[in-house]
């Protein structure tokens, strides 16, 4: 909010109607989700500075920007600190023996403890990304990794948003019941994903995860429900959502299955956002009274 409220005074535009309409928080809040829980202060502080000020305010602020603010600060940070941003907590209980305490968290965050090597762990998409780099093959490795319960359950490394699955369904399942979102973008993203890995799957399993494995694991829920549905970045019709869905779920999975980075659901969201002008182009909501070309419609007789 305080990079919001700077940009809007550079800007010279009232501070106090953005700030309360709580888009600030919004990206602010789905920004920290796509963060490591111990990533450092200032990588945090760079990835805002491109959510709000370049991905946002750079545009024109609320409504303007054409990519997702949240998801251009993880993919910004992402390429510029890998390390920082690859570096996962191991899913120990608080207060276990082993486990850092709360001194220890903020030394990792606002300064350097050796702490963190000694608990640090990859994501299952890392772990299985790095194994199959090494010639084991998926069959083997996603034994060790964890099982749908943990995923579901959220005891497995990954950023704050690839924990609890379960959670955050429950959440998205929320705003659709809201009416806040619509189903279309969910389902499509989950559905597409779900398809890919469990066809290509069954095809060769030596090198593709299942369908489950990818729905469950990363950002896959957290993207479809809260990052891909963003009202400014998608396309206004129904139709065109499930296109933009079913684009974020094959981009993530060709990213995670052949890139070199193990979550694709960042970079495939951007990616889509840049063609949603198209599909609104092309697939546009039909007027009333009118053909979906825009020309219209004929006369009955009765209507003479």
């Amino acid at each position: 909010m305080g990079l919001t409220a700077l940009c809007l005074a550079l800007s010279k535009r009232p501070v106090g109607p953005t700030l309360a309409d709580g888009s600030a928080v919004l990206t602010g809040w789905l920004l920290a989700m796509s963060m490591p829980p111990w990533a450092p202060w200032w990588v945090c502080f760079v990835a805002a500075v491109f959510a709000i000020c370049l991905a946002k305010h750079a545009f024109g602020g609320l409504g303007q920007n054409v990519f997702n603010p949240a998801m251009v600060g993880r993919i910004a940070v992402l390429v510029s600190f890998p390390l920082q941003m690859t570096t996962f907590v191991k899913p120990a209980p608080l207060g276990s023996a082993g486990s850092p305490g709360l001194l220890d968290s903020i030394g990792i965050i606002f300064g350097h403890s050796s702490v963190l090597d000694s608990v640090s762990a990859a994501s299952a998409l890392g772990y299985i990304k790095t194994e199959l780099s090494r010639g084991i093959p998926v069959s083997q490795s996603i034994l060790t990794t964890p099982d749908i319960t943990s995923l579901a359950l959220g005891t497995h490394a990954g950023s704050f948003g690839e924990t609890s699955a379960l959670l955050i369904l429950l959440g998205g399942l929320f705003l659709i019941a809201k009416r806040v979102i619509s189903w279309h973008i969910p389902v499509a993203v989950m559905g597409t994903l779900f398809l890919l890995g469990t066809v290509f799957s069954m095809i060769n399993p030596d090198r593709f995860t299942p369908g489950i494995f990818q729905l469950m694991s990363g950002a896959t829920i957290l993207g479809a429900f809260f990052i891909a549905t963003d009202y400014v970045t998608s396309p206004v019709s129904k139709s065109g959502q499930l296109v933009y869905g079913i684009g974020i779920g094959f981009l993530t999975w060709v990213i995670r299955t052949f890139a070199g980075y193990p979550e694709g659901m960042a970079f495939a969201v951007l990616l889509m956002n840049a063609l949603t002008p198209i599909i609104d182009h092309h697939i546009r909501p039909r007027a009333f009274g009118r053909t979906r070309k825009g020309e219209p419609l004929p006369l009955n007789r009765g209507d003479k």
